[in-house]
């Protein structure tokens, strides 16, 4: 895809949201199943369906996959969408590259065994590798913009208000 490819793709729905501002408005949706006999949650991704349990560091078999895993490889994949469109978008040549994301935990704070220790990342650390001729003012560009537009990141940054219900079913 170039940059007029990307342009006339996201052309008509800007000026739709430029327009009614409330169509731009989607609401993202997650669902998961409790296992009724193990400490797991499986959540259908609309790929696949995803066994998510306990991470190793909290007695975890280590089998199933790691929701704190979930979090990093959402960010990874979300600032590398946001940088190929960025620099799609800059007409900048960005042939391929790696996208990393690394965040420490105090299993100490999940486990309940330090009141003083997080219960949650402390520091996350996202890196990107490129390949393709770019100048150090197109890279602080496309970091700049990559920060600026990538949804996880900025969710991350700047946490939104949340909202929690515990019901029971009959």
């Amino acid at each position: 895809m170039n940059a007029d490819d990307l342009r006339s793709l996201q052309a008509p729905l800007k000026q739709r949201y430029k327009d009614e501002a409330t169509a731009a408005i989607v609401t993202l949706k997650a669902a998961g199943e409790l296992d009724s006999e193990n400490v797991v949650c499986k959540v259908d991704t609309g790929r696949a369906l995803v066994e998510a349990g306990l991470h190793p560091a909290t007695g975890g078999p280590g089998s199933f996959a790691c929701s704190g895993d979930m979090l990093l490889e959402a960010l990874v994949a979300c600032a590398g969408v946001t940088l190929k469109a960025v620099a799609t978008a800059l007409g900048l040549n960005v042939a391929g590259g790696t996208v990393r994301a690394e965040g420490d935990l105090d299993f100490r704070g999940t486990l309940g065994v330090a009141k003083d220790a997080p219960v949650g990342f402390k520091d996350i650390r996202l890196s990107f590798d490129l390949q393709g001729d770019l100048t150090d003012e197109q890279r602080a560009t496309l970091l700049k913009l990559t920060e600026r537009y990538c949804v996880i990141y900025q969710t991350l940054k700047n946490p939104p208000s949340f909202q929690v219900d515990l019901t029971s079913a009959a």
